[in-house]
């Protein structure tokens, strides 16, 4: 029997004191958020070839009624909206269908199909989502496919709608912003193992759904744990006003490169007087430093970006969607919403910046800075996933990076040596348990968790110290309004009790390592070479890719793998002649190099055997490596 755990006096007060500044009264968001209903999916379990789950239409179904003393009453409140699935008219001739996934899937209908924006993670779920459109709106061709951005909640469904075939024979064209297919790759090739290790925190995919456990990540509920699939764009926007036609509709574009990806763009139907916003607008609070990882976004260029969407169709626009949430309607309320999100990332921006140039630090920062009373009484600047408390800290990074300035900080031990050294002046591991349990009895849970991770650190099999920790993790976690810190708080807590659940959603398949070009996927071997054990070696390697028609030569001096092109193989260079695919399946371990090398994909001029060599040479990711404990 699963004992439910129980939520403290202490977190009690601090989520009813919360509830209290909530504006309780604006229930707008509901009548929106069910605005064209048209219907639900009768099969409410998406399935993978295989049999496995893959999403749950019915998962969250205990969201209905009040929030319980385990959860925020807000963050409860965003769910109930998340949850809300089925297909939507947004307006005639625009489709939504939400609760597929963490994304959002439209269709904007034309003179002879009906072109699909951003087909969700997984082609299962993007599938579930255009038969429920089929099966309402009658069969309709898709006459074009187009990716918003570079995340893969974005593109990742694809081949659940559409085939290569469909695309190469040029039946269907794929729109996507300039840079695309180099930043839907990029992270998958570098951070990828510990990004996609963390996005189980983040996420926390891996957690019961409950009450007591996840209720979602305030930008949609979870991720879908399909098949993710990729192809590539036909057609890239390069230049804000460019303008096409697809299947008799009107689309002009905003390329907004910097904001919430490196590639991504609004765009504009003048015909419909519909803006599409990607996930530059949400009804939350967004992320400029993901908690998965990422690089820092700017804040400052995506108010600017979002002031000039504003200048270019704020007269003109009947309502206002996105790829996450529902849309808003009415030119005035559409604006005020687009403004009221603009502000909130400038005034982020503004103050932390003003706050530095004071001395203060970017945890300093977090602490002080305060939403202005009406950006406050919006739903939508809530931080339901991103946080103004990690939010601040990324701008702060940003400009300052990791060091605070502070002499103490520039060189401190690393975190098992520090530990050790507090648990010791402390009196020892049961001493300092004792601290934290009092810190724990007090409701001060930031200061609970601060000291049993020392003791976990220095010592990980502490039984006391790890129950406590995992009762705080609970603690901060209902009390959290921001979805993905409940998560990655009750994701710790998991940890620390069954072990770890290491990464259960994979973004890696085989479209998308098939997308890789060939300097991406020889620096990701780079970045695994061992260099300690690579100091003695030196050798050179050819590589002559056929269908590119040309030579990259890596060569290992120095524990450093060094790639560039060459026009010819050096003397003495073992050269391996393959097309790209095989190399990339080589080297990202999809392909066995003997079998490749046996059936003529791979033939060598020169030792075959410094292959094997550079291989054993290559460190291997842990995507289960721990987080809680050292």
């Amino acid at each position: 029997m699963t004992i439910e755990p129980a939520v403290t006096s202490a977190t009690r007060q601090a989520m009813t004191e919360a509830a209290a500044k909530l504006p309780l009264h604006n229930t707008q968001d509901f009548d929106d958020a069910e605005r064209g209903f048209l219907g639900r999916s009768s099969q409410r379990q998406v399935l993978a070839a295989d049999g496995r789950v893959v999403w749950d239409l019915d998962a969250y179904e205990f969201l209905d009624g009040p929030a319980p003393d385990t959860a925020s009453a807000s963050l409860w409140r965003q769910g109930q909206l998340l949850t809300k699935d089925g297909l939507f008219e947004v307006t005639p001739g625009i489709y939504q269908a939400r609760g597929f996934d963490l994304s959002v899937i439209s269709f904007i209908e034309g003179d002879t199909g009906v072109i699909v924006v951003d087909p969700l993670i997984s082609k299962e779920t993007a599938a579930a989502a255009f038969a429920l459109y089929t099966e309402l709106r009658g069969e309709r061709p898709v006459t074009g496919m187009i990716y918003t951005h570079s995340h893969i909640d974005h593109f990742g469904g694809v081949k659940g709608i559409i085939s290569d075939e469909d695309v190469s024979s040029g039946r269907v064209p794929v729109i996507a912003p300039y840079g695309f297919m180099e930043s839907a790759v990029a992270e998958n090739v570098f951070a990828g193992t510990a990004m996609s290790r963390r996005a189980g925190y983040m996420y926390g995919a891996a957690l019961s759904k409950g009450p007591a456990a996840q209720i979602g990540a305030g930008l949609g509920q979870t991720t879908s744990s399909g098949e993710p699939t990729l192809i590539p764009p036909t057609i890239d926007i390069t230049t804000t006003g460019e303008e096409h036609t697809i299947d008799g509709v009107r689309i002009v574009f905003q390329v907004t490169p910097g904001t919430e990806a490196p590639a991504e763009m609004n765009f504009f139907f003048p015909d419909l007087k519909a803006l599409c916003t990607a996930e530059n607008t949400s009804h939350t609070l967004h992320n400029l430093l993901t908690l998965r990882g990422a690089e820092v976004r700017d804040a400052r260029r995506w108010a600017a970006y979002l002031t000039e969407t504003i200048d270019l169709w704020g007269d003109d626009l009947d309502l206002v969607f996105a790829s996450h949430h529902w849309p808003t309607w009415g030119r005035e309320r559409a604006v005020e919403f687009l403004s009221m999100q603009r502000d909130m990332y400038a005034y982020l921006h503004d103050q932390t910046l003003r706050m530095m140039n004071q001395g203060y630090v970017g945890a300093e920062i977090a602490e002080q800075l305060v939403t202005p009373p009406a950006l406050a009484r919006e739903w939508h600047t809530h931080g339901y996933y991103g946080s103004i408390s990690h939010n601040v800290k990324a701008i702060y990074q940003k400009y300052m990076g990791w060091y605070d300035g502070n002499p103490a900080h520039l060189w401190q031990h690393p975190p098992v040596a520090l530990a050790e050294h507090y648990v010791e002046a402390i009196g020892g591991a049961d001493a300092t348990v004792a601290v934290a349990q009092q810190a724990f009895d007090d409701g001060d849970y930031r200061w609970a968790v601060e000291l049993l991770n020392h003791v976990l650190f220095a010592d990980e099999h502490h039984e006391r110290a790890r129950g406590l920790q995992a009762d705080a993790f609970e603690q901060l976690g209902f009390g959290s309004e921001n979805g993905t810190w409940r998560n990655v708080f009750l994701a710790g807590a998991a940890e620390l009790r069954d072990g770890i659940f290491g990464t259960p959603t994979n973004t890696v398949s085989l479209d998308l390592l098939g997308a890789l070009t060939v300097d991406q996927v020889l620096a990701g071997m780079s970045i695994r070479v061992d260099g300690p054990k690579a100091w003695d070696e030196h050798f050179v390697i050819c590589w002559n890719i056929t269908d590119l028609d040309q030579i990259y030569e890596s060569e290992l001096r120095n524990g450093v793998l060094i790639n560039h092109g060459v026009s010819s193989p050096p003397d003495g260079a073992t050269t391996f002649t393959l097309e790209r695919l095989t190399l990339v399946g080589v080297l990202t371990q999809q392909i066995d190099f003997m079998e490749a090398l046996g059936d003529g994909r791979i033939t060598v001029d020169g030792d075959a055997g410094v292959l094997v060599n550079l291989v054993g040479l290559l460190g291997r990711n842990d995507p289960n490596f721990a987080i809680v404990t050292p």
